[in-house]
């Protein structure tokens, strides 16, 4: 009987491996990674995600697949930025919220530190800006992959026009979390409050807010248009944007996976960039037939915001030395 068993089990695996082979094991099969964010359909964000995910998927087809999660679909950006820690979702992609992380990430708060795009690609390749803001993370659970764009912010309004900053006073302003955007509004005299992006139309629809600010994409593709009369072209802040991974996730993909996907996330850099200027200026036109348009007073914006940069200096770690080293790399 025992011959007999063992003749059967090896004419079973000659017919296996004859017609193809062992099936795939648990380690061949493909790795999903569920990238989340919060911007809509249309959005930077949402586009420059789906061009990662659509590169890597390219480069890695039948190892990895990445699947987006857009319009706050996994959560919030307080949600998600709790929830990648522990490995739900995967990756996300992070803004302002990052200074809740990393003090440091404050830096990127300070009122007109990013003069241009030329300047951010600078400072994103800065060895110095590397050290002092993705070396840390992955103690903390998390890494960022590269640095993409969120964009240059500008405030809209249901009030008045904003000219200089004495305009925003008493005006209930949505700003996404992080406490330096808060001081930064409180210092020109609006009442600026912490809210959800997928929340922020209806808050304005309603009349709970008066006034938000975002990059163009941002705005365009939330609708913000619909329920505001004002566009002030104040270029405030330019905020990046951060695809970042679990860290305990990304040590169990294997070397050459993490080489991939790391190679693509820095060269979509320059991407997110590009794409940013060309939406920048196609959006402001179609932003403008809807919405009435003025300039601001920049140099007023630039005075009024000195103490905001006194007291990033003061109270973070390192603060002042990240400020003048991305301020030498204009």
């Amino acid at each position: 009987m025992k011959r007999w068993h063992i003749a059967t089990l090896l004419t079973v695996i000659v017919l296996v491996v004859g017609v193809g082979g062992w099936p795939q094991s648990a380690a061949a099969q493909v790795t999903t990674v569920r990238f989340g964010h919060v911007g809509f359909p249309g959005s930077l964000f949402d586009l420059n995600v789906n061009e990662y995910a659509k590169r890597v998927n390219e480069a890695l087809k039948g190892r990895v697949e990445v699947k987006v999660f857009h319009s706050s679909q996994l959560g919030t950006d307080e949600q998600m930025i709790k929830g990648i820690r522990v490995g739900a979702p995967e990756m996300f992609l992070p803004s302002t919220i990052m200074s809740t992380v990393e003090p440091k990430y404050g830096v990127f708060e300070m009122p007109y530190i990013i003069v241009n795009r030329a300047h951010m690609k600078r400072v994103s390749e800065s060895a110095a800006v590397k050290e002092a803001l993705l070396a840390p993370l992955p103690a903390k659970g998390v890494r960022i992959l590269a640095i993409w764009e969120n964009g240059f912010r500008h405030v809209t309004n249901n009030v008045r026009p904003i000219l200089k900053p004495e305009d925003l006073k008493g005006l209930k302003l949505r700003v996404p979390g992080g406490v330096w955007r808060v001081k930064m509004f409180r210092a020109y005299g609006a009442n600026p409050a912490p809210m959800p992006f997928a929340e922020v139309y209806s808050a304005l629809q309603s009349g709970v807010m008066d006034a938000q600010e975002n990059p163009f994409p941002q705005i365009w593709s939330a609708k913000f248009q619909e329920v505001q009369k004002h566009l002030s072209l104040t270029g405030h802040v330019y905020t990046p944007a951060y695809p970042m991974v679990n860290e305990a996730f990304w040590q169990k993909l294997p070397v050459d996976v993490r080489a991939t996907m790391e190679k693509i996330a820095v060269e979509m850099g320059d991407v997110a960039r590009q794409e940013g200027e060309r939406l920048d200026k196609e959006l402001q036109e179609k932003i403008a037939q809807k919405l009435k348009v003025n300039e601001v007073d920049k140099e007023a914006f630039i005075k009024a915001s000195a103490s905001v940069y006194e007291e990033f200096g003061k109270e973070v770690p390192g603060g002042a030395e990240l400020i003048r080293t991305i301020q030498t790399l204009r």
